[in-house]
């Protein structure tokens, strides 16, 4: 039997693309219809916020932890987080968890390097950006790690806490990416993370100036293949 997947869900928007990509893609590997065992656990992300706008890493943490313990209580053999902001939370409750957890950013930048990329752009909430979750990740593989500037940064942050998150899909808001990863391009870059779990609802290889690692599929397939071939090595 494949492993079950436990989820650790934030916002419902990537949460859901996640989910369904599971769901959806498991046929892949286990045939028509079929899907590993999946639990998903959210705390409002009213929650999330307030801890995230005063700087509460360890309170971000807590809200995880209490969510894998409940995931592991329903059964799940292993937990993913598809919020990639949150992962700078991971290293304060990685001992304390009752399970162990794929990395949405290793996952990332495994890919990155695996599609033979050298200089990726990023892209995702202000917290994510300004964080060290990514660049420690890519230059680990041997990338370099690009950021959108001060302005580019605001914008994108907005965008995605006032409508991403709300389930509001705008074209100016697409617009806006495209100027982004254009820069980003013209700086050097021959990929960009979408390193928010709400981006690829609006930008993708169609409409993006370079392409794209899509953060929450390639999460979504990593815990695919951790159900299906973690199962098969412990048999």
């Amino acid at each position: 039997m494949p492993q079950h997947i436990g989820i650790v869900a934030c916002s419902a928007e990537g949460a859901a693309l996640c989910y369904r990509t599971i769901c959806t893609e498991g046929a892949q590997w286990l045939g028509p219809y079929a899907h590993p065992e999946v639990s998903m656990h959210s705390h409002s992300l009213a929650d999330y916020v307030r801890c995230l706008e005063r700087g509460d890493w360890r309170g971000v943490g807590e809200l995880m932890l209490s969510s894998a313990h409940k995931l592991a209580s329903a059964g799940a053999d292993f937990l993913i987080c598809p919020d990639n902001t949150l992962h700078q939370s991971l290293p304060h409750i990685e001992r304390q968890s009752p399970l162990r957890w794929l990395h949405i950013a290793e996952v990332v930048a495994s890919r990155a390097a695996a599609r033979g990329f050298r200089r990726v752009g990023l892209t995702g909430t202000r917290w994510l950006v300004e964080s060290g979750v990514y660049p420690e990740k890519l230059i680990a593989h041997g990338l370099e790690c690009v950021r959108p500037k001060a302005a580019e940064r605001a914008e994108i942050d907005r965008i995605i806490m006032e409508e991403l998150v709300c389930g509001v899909f705008r074209p100016e808001a697409v617009a806006s990416f495209q100027r982004a990863i254009g820069r980003m391009k013209e700086a050097g870059c021959d990929a960009v993370v979408l390193g928010c779990t709400e981006i690829p609802l609006i930008v993708n290889d169609a409409n993006s100036p370079l392409p794209t690692l899509d953060s929450t599929r390639l999460l979504a397939r990593a815990a695919l293949r951790q159900a299906v071939q973690g199962s098969a090595a412990q048999g």
